[in-house]
């Protein structure tokens, strides 16, 4: 763990990762009560990737991300009310209910989805890398995928013109093994995800991203490169997902041992709740204060999700077209 990390970052970071584990768990809930609607992917067991890289980030940097993407909106300190209302499809979500899982964003926190096409996000977060530099506001983005998308054409396209630009963005792969139902060994012919990017000359490591501490340091190597005008950095997480793809998938391409394996010896939540006891000597009933704090939290999230009102018919009209004025 770094030596930066006081008991306050380290509560503080304790409290997000819990809250996403707690909230991905009530979401699950509501998908079986018919509630949720549609597409829905947890998060659960990935909390420390993007808990360890939000630590680190600045006011201006900006986040994007694919469709497994909650644990990314309450990173950003998004309100977890909206992220859950948006999930149960009513009018009090971040884009009024319309969106889902897959389709929400927060430009005051600069989270810009959310994306249910794979890969697409890549080049966007590219752009928005772009709009950084030609500010000048020294903001970087992070541009986060799965090791399925990682495969796709549009992210060697971006690498290509991140590195020929230097463009300030990091590039995020969150390895959790399996694309939807398969696993990297047979749909990946280099598993390196992280040096893929050598032909453009993109600097890259492959990270413990079950380990928080580990995520923050590496996180803090990759947005310093990016920040200092050096161009982009690809960081891969080795991560993994307790549950399957989605709320529809039953994951039998896997043993229950296999993902008990990883709950008993590599949950990152249980990992750093430990270093926060032996390590940081933080008293266990300042933890437990959490604990009581994060489950009171998604109680009122999950009756603010289930009391808020649906869309009025007239938003099947609204973001759909922006008229201009015409050019003078």
């Amino acid at each position: 763990m770094p030596k930066s990390l006081t008991q306050k970052e380290a509560l503080k970071a304790y409290r997000d990762m819990l809250l996403i584990r707690r909230f991905e768990e009530r979401a699950s809930q509501l998908y079986g009560m018919g509630l949720i609607a549609g597409f829905c992917h947890l998060y659960i067991g990935q909390e420390a990737v993007v808990v360890g890289i939000q630590s680190v980030l600045k006011p201006q940097d900006t986040v994007i991300t694919a469709y497994r993407d909650h644990g990314h909106m309450l990173a950003c300190d998004m309100d977890p009310k909206g992220v859950m209302a948006e999930l149960t499809g009513r009018s009090g979500g971040y884009s009024r209910g319309k969106g889902g899982s897959m389709h929400m964003f927060s430009r005051e926190k600069n989270f810009f989805g959310g994306h249910g096409i794979v890969g697409a996000q890549i080049p966007i977060g590219t752009g928005l890398a772009f709009a950084h530099k030609y500010k000048e506001d020294k903001g970087i983005c992070i541009a986060s995928m799965g090791d399925g998308a990682a495969n796709q054409g549009q992210v060697y396209e971006s690498y290509n013109m991140a590195a020929l630009w230097k463009l300030p963005v990091v590039y995020v792969i969150e390895n959790n093994h399996y694309g939807m139902g398969t696993s990297v060994e047979r749909s990946s012919a280099g598993p390196n995800y992280y040096g893929r990017g050598q032909g453009w000359g993109i600097p890259g490591e492959k990270v413990d991203g079950m380990i928080l501490g580990e995520v923050r340091e590496a996180a803090q190597r990759a947005t310093d490169h990016a920040r200092s005008g050096k161009g982009p950095y690809i960081l891969e997480f080795d991560t993994y997902r307790y549950r399957g793809h989605s709320m529809s998938d039953p994951a039998k391409y896997r043993s229950k041992e296999e993902v008990e394996e990883v709950k008993i010896h590599r949950d990152p939540i249980d990992h750093f709740k430990t270093y926060m006891i032996e390590t940081l000597k933080i008293k266990e009933a300042q933890i437990k204060a959490i604990d009581d704090e994060v489950k009171e939290t998604v109680l009122e999230v999950a009756e603010f999700s289930k009391t808020s009102p649906e869309p009025d018919p007239s938003e099947l009209y609204t973001d759909i077209l922006k008229e201009e004025a015409p050019l003078q």
